[in-house]
């Protein structure tokens, strides 16, 4: 990527601070920096979308200090981490401080980190510029506005920094905080613009329009960076597959890392959410920085050629570890001189990985820069990160581990590499690290190192998807029914509530105050200004909630012999990983649970040398409560695409225990007692599979659960490639799969936020649903695995050990849904043998942490063609007879209109295949059977075969169908079950009621 000249504008600043910057070195600002500041002054909302090190802070601190100097204006400056408030408080205070006699703007930060006295000492100093984390303002300001009364009525400026950290369920709680600071802001009569600083994302406007408050209209977006940098030299390196124990270019003067990692030890990754950190040997391949083994392109007379590498990279299958190459990559530059930051996903791996390059370093000889060589990570003290960060700014640490937490704008200064150890999830996470290497005219580079899952596999394979594709978009629900109760009261506690706080909390405000009132939370009053509504609970609802975690409650994980606590887990993690007889690790140690007591909220475990490991196997089921929104996929329109408010529940029955170092499936073995089942209120995206197609491939597979295998290797799949499209953790979605749903009467895939009340993943994938089918479609393609491997169709996240999954069947599922290929019935099976397959669901559950109430369920009444001809029986004589031929015969046979078999056998060829809207089958089949006016084909719930049933047992009219029971209409139409008979009954006496 080559690097880019600056360009500047013209923009005059107040004269003291303009003397500041210059002896900064700043003397002229880039164009994205002047329109900024320039439609600030205007009086606009901004929302700065631009890379790491593009100079955004400037655009936020002119104005906070113009504002300042000129009318004693405040700027309240909000950001997700403390390190970031460190940093930039020390920028404000080192600039301030320069501005020279006369010129008092004061600074000061309001943290947890601060005593009592300390945050009286800020509030007393009352600061022109105060920092502060979203949880402070949540907890310690607005439930407290008679303090900070000072500030607000002087509040011209809110800076929300990072703000495309502000997504997800996070980001739907600090959406809910900020309507109630702009609240109080009306209440003391200030209207501050808001400066959204964010990361690359494809929608800034409607982001920051949202977390706000504020239309997006009001935004004027800079989302081209004009400042200059140097070359970025991008690799993407992908770990050898694990059979080839080879690879050429091998260069013996410094071997791999071991096989195993070095002594001591590092202990094996736990439960806590980290990932196990293998430790393989990786090919050892040291990089060469010469020229001459660099391969050049090939070119013909005319100067126009292609180079030796453009080959389609290899990507999928098994691969060896990802950690060991990145160790060794790391090592390799660090050795070279060049300063290194890896970013890796877990703090134990930062830790683990820092050790183990520092013992490679050592046995390479390399012992000054491998006594340097750290890991950073937010669990560190304060002054141990201000150490890096100082070490990384002046050179004296040459490479570094990180976790997420270098990831945000703390200053450490240029950096030659960034190693990037696996996917970070999302292009703006990726670009966000990148970007932590040079800065200013310098050459860096980037290296990806991928990982084994899907989305790694997949970037590896089309490096294209990941340059060329569209930012992500960021998803945040301010209006979450879960979460805005809990906000309301809040409001009320802090400013009694009026009918025109509908403005902040949405349309469904006067339901909430009303709700809330009959449960004794608000008092209704009425006063000369109009009905005014009181908080009349009891204690402070702000801190009855966390705006950061969705459930409070944690298990104790306890050493029963030792009596000491080892660490403690959120409950539904506690579930799935301590369960009785769930084999634990921590530390490098090996526990047995023994006992998991949910009274008192811990669970004992005792030392063991067991040598097999245990998985927790659930029972899932998902209730749809109310279909949002409704499609059809536009490649073939016999698939429904709904979005629907929906209720997950799940249940841990049993666990799978397998013995370490085998290849077998391992022993399912039941609990003494199922635990208790966890519910999930929330969005989901769900589509059908048509009967067609699920016969097709049963006729195609030669296994019992083919067909359940392909579905539920297409919704891992498509899981895997959400973070593609949004900015989400591939842990923020779930799924599952079912080959026949009760309320769809289909086959049916859901796949749903992992947050109660949803967050807008689901419904992103509901609108992008034929995009993210046809990339799942080549990601299981270029995967050159036969049979599924974790590259494309397995999940770490799988509650039902990735049994049965079918990747050739799943290839073929696709092929259907998009329209690439031809469905020819071929296969027939009885409503007996379909039922005989409905097995517990297949799911996909994400790691969250929930806690929803249970709300009744409505039935999902589907007017669509949800029954199927396809389960009448073959002829067993005429194997070879075309499906139609037989259909019609049967028909004719068992038909009490006598109709002729040519006539049904036309009048089934116009419904081209059964998998068809009742409008469409409408026509010819009350031509069929000699119906004028109404009919039971305007019924909901009625399709074509389920109406020829109907009639054939003399149900003639919607009159008939209401005036029997379900229990006649399942006793004269067998074909009917008696679920489809309990609804059809109602839906009859709906229609003519109507």
């Amino acid at each position: 990527m080559e690097g880019r000249t600056g360009s500047y504008g013209d923009v005059g600043v107040e004269s003291r601070l303009e003397r500041a910057l210059e002896r900064r070195g700043i003397d002229r600002f880039y164009q994205h920096q002047t329109a900024a500041i320039d439609a600030i002054r205007d009086g606009e909302n901004a929302v700065i979308a631009t890379p790491t090190a593009s100079g955004k802070s400037l655009i936020y601190t002119v104005p906070a200090v113009e504002r300042a100097l000129d009318h004693d204006g405040r700027t309240l400056y909000i950001a997700p981490q403390r390190a970031l408030i460190n940093d930039q408080e020390t920028s404000f205070t080192d600039l301030t401080d320069d501005l020279g006699l006369g010129a008092t703007v004061d600074v000061g930060q309001y943290t947890g980190q601060l005593s009592q006295t300390e945050k009286r000492a800020v509030r007393g100093d009352q600061p022109h510029i105060v920092l502060m984390t979203p949880d402070l303002l949540h907890y310690g300001v607005l439930p407290h506005d008679h303090l900070w009364e000072w500030f607000f009525r002087q509040l011209d400026t809110i800076v929300i920094d990072e703000v495309h950290e502000y997504r997800g369920i996070f980001g739907s709680q600090i959406a809910l905080v900020m309507r109630r600071l702009t609240r109080m802001c009306e209440r003391y009569n200030s209207n501050p613009q808001f400066i959204c600083c964010s990361a690359t994302i494809g929608n800034p406007a409607e982001h920051a329009g949202n977390v706000t408050g504020q239309s997006a209209e009001s935004f004027s977006v800079i989302d081209e960076d004009t400042s200059t940098t140097g070359a970025t030299h991008w690799l993407f390196w992908n770990p050898p597959p694990v059979k080839d124990e080879s690879q050429s270019g091998t260069d013996t003067s410094h071997p791999a890392p071991s096989e195993r990692e070095p002594e001591p030890q590092p202990p094996t990754m736990t439960s806590d959410g980290g990932e196990v950190l293998p430790a393989p040997a990786p090919p050892s391949t040291d990089i060469d920085t010469s020229s001459d083994a660099q391969s050049a392109p090939t070119t013909d007379d005319s100067g126009e050629g292609e180079t030796e590498a453009s080959v389609e990279p290899e990507s999928g299958g098994e691969r060896k570890s990802n950690h060991a190459e990145a160790v060794r990559l790391f090592c390799d530059l660090v050795t070279r001189g060049y300063q290194t930051l890896v970013f890796t996903r877990t703090r134990q791996g930062a830790e683990r990985c820092a050790e183990w390059s520092a013992a490679e370093l050592h046995k390479r000889g390399n012992h000054e820069p491998a006594n340097a060589i750290t890991a950073y990570q937010a669990a560190l003290k304060q002054d141990r990160r201000e150490e890096i960060e100082d070490g990384l700014h002046d050179g004296s640490i040459p490479g570094v581990w990180s976790t997420s937490a270098l990831e945000l704008g703390v200053d450490v200064g240029g950096l030659d590499v960034v190693i990037l150890d696996r996917y970070p999830g999302t292009r703006m996470q990726t670009h966000q690290r990148a970007g932590r290497a040079g800065r200013g005219r310098d050459a860096s580079l980037v290296t990806l190192v991928g990982g084994r899952d899907q989305l790694d596999q997949y970037l590896m394979g089309h490096p294209d998807v990941f340059f060329e594709g569209n930012p992500e978009e960021a998803a945040v629900n301010p209006a979450n029914d879960q979460l805005m109760p809990d906000h309301v009261l809040s409001a009320a506690r802090e400013s009694w509530l009026s009918p025109a706080d509908e403005q902040h909390f949405g349309e469904r405000f006067p339901e909430f105050v009303t709700q809330l009132e009959s449960e004794g939370l608000l008092e209704r009053r009425n006063t000369n200004k109009g009905v005014r509504w009181t908080y009349a609970g009891d204690g402070s609802p702000q801190h009855e909630m966390s705006i950061r975690a969705i459930d409070d409650r944690e298990i104790q994980i306890r050493d029963r012999l030792n009596e000491t606590d080892l660490a403690s887990l959120s409950y539904d993690d506690a579930l799935r990983d301590v369960h009785p007889n769930a084999i634990y690790h921590h530390q490098g140690e090996k526990y047995e649970v023994v006992d998991l007591d949910l009274e008192r909220d811990i669970a004992f475990l005792e030392s063991t040398e067991l040598s097999y490991y245990t998985q927790a196997l659930t029972d899932k089921a998902i209730s749809v409560n109310e279909i949002l929104d409704e499609t059809t996929l536009a490649t073939h329109s016999g698939v429904t695409v709904g979005f629907a408010d929906i209720e997950f529940r799940e249940q841990v029955t049993k666990y799978l225990r397998c013995t370490q170092g085998n290849d077998d499936d391992g022993e399912s073995i039941p609990l003494p007692e199922p635990l208790p089942p966890t519910e999930l209120r929330t969005r989901a995206l769900y589509f059908t599979i048509p009967p067609a197609i699920k016969q097709n491939l049963r006729a195609e597979s030669d296994v019992d659960d083919g067909f359940e295998g392909a579905i539920h290797a297409v919704e891992h799949a498509m899981i895997s490639l959400f973070p593609l499209e949004f900015l989400c953790d591939r842990r923020d979605i779930g799924g599952l799969s079912t080959p026949l749903h009760p309320q769809t009467a289909k086959s049916t895939i859901f796949i749903y936020d992992g947050y109660p009340g949803g967050v807008g993943l689901a419904r992103g994938g509901f609108e992008r649903v034929e995009d993210l089918l046809r990339e799942t479609r080549r990601l299981l393609a270029d995967c050159p695995c036969e049979s599924g491997c974790p590259a494309c169709i397995q999940s770490p996240h799988c509650g039902n050990a990735n049994d049965p999954l079918d990747k050739g069947l799943a290839l073929s599922l696709l092929d259907y849904l998009l329209g690439d290929a031809t469905i020819e019935p071929n296969h027939h099976e009885t409503d007996g043998v379909d039922n005989a397959r409905q097995q517990d669901p297949i799911e996909n559950k994400p790691e969250v942490e929930v806690e929803t109430a249970i709300d009744s369920v409505a039935t999902n009444e589907n007017s669509g063609g949800t029954d199927d001809i396809d389960h009448y029986p073959a002829t067993p004589e005429t194997p070879e007879t075309d499906k139609r031929t037989v259909v019609a015969e049967q028909i004719a046979t068992h038909s009490q209109t006598n109709v002729d078999t040519e006539i049904v056998a036309e009048t089934l060829a116009k419904l081209e295949g059964y998998d068809i809207e009742p409008e469409t089958a409408k026509p010819p089949l009350l031509e069929l059977y000699g119906v004028a006016g109404p009919s039971i084909y305007d019924i909901p719930g009625i399709g074509p075969v389920r109406g020829h049933h109907l009639f054939r047992a003399g149900y003639h009219t919607p009159e008939a169908i209401a005036a029997a029971s379900s229990g006649d209409l399942t006793d004269n139409v067998p074909y009917l079950t008696e679920w489809v008979a309990s609804k059809i009954q109602p839906s009859a006496e709906e229609f003519i009621d109507d």
